[in-house]
Order: structure tokens, then sequence, then C-alpha cells
């Protein structure tokens, strides 16, 4: 086996004649036609225009080709989820891996929905010389599996052959999406699998906004203070905001707010309001203790889901209407 590469250079493309295996052509566009004959492969200059040819013997392109110059072996960087093993005789072929970014699953009603949270998306490809599974027993396999562990199919699309889990485990929900061949014969598949999570707050309001948006709008609304799914505690993480929120206290001495809670809509509404209250509380106990703000300049209330400030019906709004507001009375 012989490999033959052309490399041309001007305007004009030169290629042999099928039948004498002579390569007429031209020097250059708007020049005198000449004939150009190649053989042996030989290499000749006219004009403006150069061929070369290489003549590469069919063994070391055979080796370059073949399957052991290229190791099918994980990407460097890459590994399963914890949470699963892979199918036999397959590889990770590419992988993905966030702290915090946005993928889109499928609710019930095959409705595409946005979800946020730490991302890892997986590529795996059969290994070569492996006879490979149907795309159905590669989305039985993940459905057996993910049900084993308590996990839900939320949506499934036998015609793509995709298959979107959830699943509650260790007080973390994790949103699962299995991607088999869409031809069916199971060759690839891709695992996305992204663990819910609100993005960490690294940038805060100072004391100096929050005090503007007061003057002008008799409240400021506060992100970055954190609390567990269902639970009142105050998150570690909530420092940066607190402290700005007793730096605005301490610097107008004057100053009374009311600390009010928000919620998103999931849930019943009067849970809602029993936690936005404890939520509340929980702010105004942090200021008096830690900070030594006066009692008497802070008030806790709590109205759960009936102020947002935009829809529920996204990931994106419920994490907006999930805050604190400081209001003067």
């Amino acid at each position: 086996m012989v490999l033959c590469l052309t490399f041309f250079h001007g305007k004009e493309v030169i290629a042999p004649n099928r039948k004498t295996g002579k390569y007429p052509g031209l020097i250059h566009t708007g020049e005198e036609r000449k004939d150009l004959h190649l053989k042996n492969f030989s290499k000749k200059k006219e004009g403006r225009m150069k061929t070369f040819t290489f003549v590469l013997s069919g063994l070391f392109f055979f080796l370059l080709s073949s399957p052991a110059a290229f190791p099918q072996k994980d990407r460097q960087g890459c590994q399963d989820h914890p949470m699963f093993t892979r199918m036999p005789n397959f590889y990770i072929f590419d992988c993905k891996e966030k702290e915090f970014d946005r993928a889109e699953f499928k609710n019930e009603k095959g409705e595409v929905m946005k979800v946020e949270g730490k991302l890892l998306f997986t590529d795996y490809r059969i290994k070569d010389g492996v006879k490979a599974p149907s795309s159905l027993q590669i989305v039985r396999n993940y459905q057996n599996a993910v049900k084993s562990i308590g996990g839900t199919v939320v949506y499934e699309d036998l015609h793509y052959y995709d298959t979107y889990f959830k699943l509650n485990k260790g007080g973390k929900t994790f949103w699962i999406l299995v991607d088999a061949n869409s031809t069916g014969n199971g060759k690839d598949y891709e695992l996305t699998i992204l663990e819910k999570a609100e993005m960490a707050q690294e940038i805060v309001a100072d004391a100096k906004s929050l005090m503007r948006d007061i003057h002008t709008t008799g409240h400021a609304s506060v992100y970055g203070i954190y609390f567990d799914f269902n639970k009142a505690e105050i998150k570690p993480d909530s420092q940066a905001a607190i402290r700005e929120i007793a730096k605005l206290l301490q610097q107008n001495s004057q100053l009374k707010l009311l600390v009010v809670g928000h919620t998103d809509n999931v849930g019943g509404l009067d849970y809602n309001l029993k936690l936005s209250k404890a939520r509340a509380d929980a702010v105004v106990k942090e200021l008096t203790t830690k900070y030594k703000i006066p009692a008497d300049r802070l008030q806790a209330y709590g109205v759960g889901s009936l102020a947002p400030v935009a829809s529920n019906d996204s990931e994106e709004g419920r994490a907006k209407n999930r805050r604190v507001e400081l209001v003067k009375p």
C-alpha cells in the first residue's frame, strides 16, 4: 500500500489523469498552459507552482493509524462519578467538571428546565474490537442503578435514548441525564450529573450601597446569607453579608430596621411563613449577640413567598426570591 500526498501552490488544483497517471495542469492562472509530467514521484519546479510528492510506506501509515498508536485510555484528569461505575469495555473520551454551572434537564412533562450546581459531564466510548451493547441496554442499566439507590425516572425518551433522573441522597439533590447513541448502536453515551446548589455569593453589597437603597426605596435586599434546606441556622459562609449589615447599623446609630425573611414557593405557604420568620430571627440574633447591635433597633418578620421579585417557575427566579430584606419602618 502506498500513500501519496500532493501539496500545491497557486490558484489551480493539480490532479493526475485517471487513465495516464500524468499531471496536466497550469503553472498559474493567466499564464501559458504547459504539460507537467510527474514520473516516479520526482519533483520539479516550474514558474511559481511547487508540487511536492511524498511517498510513505503502507506499513508506516498503518502503524500510525492503528489503535495501538492511539491507546484507548481514559482522558487524563477524567474519572467516573463516585455514585456510578461505567458500562463494561468503555473508556472516557472526554469530560468536563465545573464547581458551578447550568445544565438542561426535563421535567415529568418533557419540558426543558435549567438547573444550577456542581456539574460533571462524561463522554464514554466503546473500545475497538469489542461488541457494543444496544443504546437501550445502556439506558436500562442506568435506570436500575439509579433506582437501586433511591432515585426516580423523571422523563424517558426512547426515540433518542435519553433518560432523566432525580435523586435525593445525603441531603443533596442530584439531576442525572443518560444520553445514549440515538441510532441505537450503543457505541457511545454521555452522562451528565448535576448536584443542585446555590452559587456561593462571593460579592456582597457593602454597607454604603445598602444605605443608598434604603434612602432611595425604603428597603434593601441582602443576598449571601445562606441556610441549609428547610433549616434556619445561618451557615458560616454568610458572615461577609452579616458583617456589612452590622457595619451599616454601626455607622448609622439612629437607624432602626425590620429584618424580613423571604422564601421561594417550594413547600406550603404556612410552612414558608414560619421558616422565613425563623430565618429572620436568626439574622437578628447574630447581629445582637456577635456584633452587639441593640435589640430594640431590630425586628424580625417573615413573609414566606408572598413578595417575590422574580418568577418561581425557574430555579434562577427561586434563587432571587430567597433573600433577606432590610426595611426602614
